[in-house]
């Protein structure tokens, strides 16, 4: 009686990199570090949500945790998480940290964006 081989294979299908292009500039990254220092968290947190007057508003956190759909890259120092949903709508932005006046903010250079809002808060894309 002959024995019966089997062999098993796991196939892992690997997608393929896309280059993550989400930049920060310089003032960005310096506040951004001071902010994970302080806070004693690990990463900054990008990504989108529904909403707004335009449709899309930006979110900006401080986080530790990276979820299995992040996608995860390095600009200037600083570790940017950035969940599968929100990547295609955040895909080559620019992020700014803006002083004017009393105002402080992140300001997001998104070349996706076919519309802005007038109050800068939210964005429009259309679908090409």
């Amino acid at each position: 009686m002959h024995g019966c081989h089997s062999v098993s294979f796991l196939l892992l299908y690997q997608m393929p990199e896309v280059p993550v292009s989400i930049k920060l500039t310089e003032s960005a990254a310096k506040r951004v570090q001071e902010f994970l220092e302080k806070e004693g968290q690990a990463a900054l947190r990008l990504g989108v949500r529904k909403t707004g007057c335009s449709g899309w508003a930006y979110t900006v956190e401080l986080d530790s945790d990276i979820g299995d759909s992040d996608a995860v890259f390095e600009d200037r120092g600083v570790k940017v998480l950035v969940d599968a949903q929100s990547l295609p709508y955040l895909q080559g932005s620019e992020i700014d940290f803006v002083v004017d006046g009393l105002n402080r903010t992140f300001k997001f250079d998104n070349p996706n964006a076919t519309e802005e809002c007038g109050c800068g808060e939210s964005f429009t894309i259309s679908a090409a």
